[in-house]
């Protein structure tokens, strides 16, 4: 796989699932290198070579190196599956405007939710279950009627979207009060490559099997 694009993530981090279920739904020759964040990895300095930041995940894509999940995401949709970008403007704009909500709510809220759990994360559990609900209901309200958050096809919106919604429940915020949600979901999962994420089994999980 010489040819392969580099893919440093973490098989618990939603934020590394997204692009490694991107590159499969698209097709892009891909390896995965799993990064020892238990043992700092993400720390040692050939790491921070490629991301300062010290964070998964991290793409190389031969010369070129890439980070941030989001921006990951834009590059690899622009170079090798333009389809998951739409060229109308205003749609396009659509698809910004979820990877901004990817970025925010969604990892306020679900996301953290779901890192009090399964990492222990010393977070307001109010507040992340709170801000989950918030985020939840405007997806609910926006698939009314969709398939898909932009568009009648999938787009980065909804992989950026996808992998801490599903996971939600591992941070005890449920989503069976969100039916669209759900169809999104289900949606997706049914699209060719789709990959799943390593499930948790804690939270509204707790009784299922890793």
């Amino acid at each position: 796989m010489s040819n392969a694009i580099r893919i440093h993530g973490f098989p618990l981090s939603g934020h590394s699932h997204r692009v490694e279920l991107f590159a499969s739904l698209a097709g892009i020759n891909h390896e995965v290198l799993t990064v020892d964040l238990a043992n700092g990895a993400h720390k040692k300095d050939d790491f921070l070579a490629k991301n300062p930041f010290g964070q998964v995940p991290v793409i190389e894509d031969g010369e070129t190196v890439i980070s941030d999940s989001n921006a990951i995401l834009v590059y690899l949709a622009r170079k090798y599956a333009p389809s998951y970008i739409p060229t109308d403007p205003a749609e396009e704009a659509s698809v910004q405007k979820f990877l901004t909500l990817a970025a925010g709510e969604l990892a306020f809220g679900p996301a953290a939710a779901r890192l009090i759990n399964v990492f222990k994360a010393p977070l307001d559990v109010d507040f992340t279950h709170a801000t989950a609900a918030k985020v939840l209901g405007k997806i609910e309200a926006h698939l009314e009627g969709r398939d898909y958050l932009v568009g009648d096809t999938p787009t980065i919106a909804d992989v950026a979207m996808y992998s801490y919604t599903a996971h939600a429940p591992e941070g005890d915020v449920s989503l069976e009060p969100y039916p669209n949600v759900r169809r999104l979901l289900t949606n997706i999962e049914a699209l060719d490559g789709f990959v799943p994420m390593q499930v948790t089994p804690v939270g509204l999980r707790a009784d299922t099997a890793a």
